[in-house]
């Protein structure tokens, strides 16, 4: 039974790799999830509830990245308030969309946000140029705390068979 549970939970956990980089599917929260029900099924061959509150704290880390990248890309780049405003806005309406809305949302929002302050179409264009480099540097950061995760579940819960 315990590798069944193993399985699952390994399963769970590249299904959550994949949703790191696939918008809509809660990456970090798969993840979580997996140990947790790890956890709960082997309590005395699993994390541990200090562990998995660590890994708690990497999804949440997790979440903040993926909703500041635009922001701070945006804001690297040159945009007034109203353009890092707009990237936001742009990466959460780009939720609701498949593949392309999390990255065109904070392009359109950030040139929004940037045209309605009044700035050329010019200066508008370099803040969606920061809000798109900014959520792929997001992707990225994601992708690494996602192996984190994964790697921390793979170092601390020993194997279900043994070793020879």
């Amino acid at each position: 039974m315990e590798l069944i549970w193993w399985l699952i939970a390994l399963v769970l956990m590249a299904v959550g790799l994949l949703g790191t980089i696939l918008p809509l599917i809660p990456g970090a929260i798969i993840i979580l999830a997996a140990a947790i029900l790890h956890q709960v099924m082997l309590p005395e061959k699993s994390l541990g509830w200090w562990n998995i509150s660590g890994l708690i704290v990497l999804t949440l880390i997790s979440y903040a990245l993926e909703f500041g990248a635009g922001y701070f890309g945006a804001k690297r780049f040159g945009a007034t308030k109203w353009g890092t405003f707009g990237a936001v806005i742009g990466t959460i309406a780009g939720l609701f969309f498949p593949f392309p809305g999390l990255l065109v949302g904070p392009v359109l929002g950030a040139i929004a946000g940037e045209i309605v302050a009044g700035k050329r179409l010019v200066s508008a264009g370099r803040a969606g140029w920061g809000a798109v480099l900014g959520n792929l540097a997001g992707m990225v950061a994601k992708l690494v705390i996602a192996l984190a995760m994964i790697s921390w579940f793979l170092l601390t819960v020993p194997a279900p068979f043994p070793s020879p």
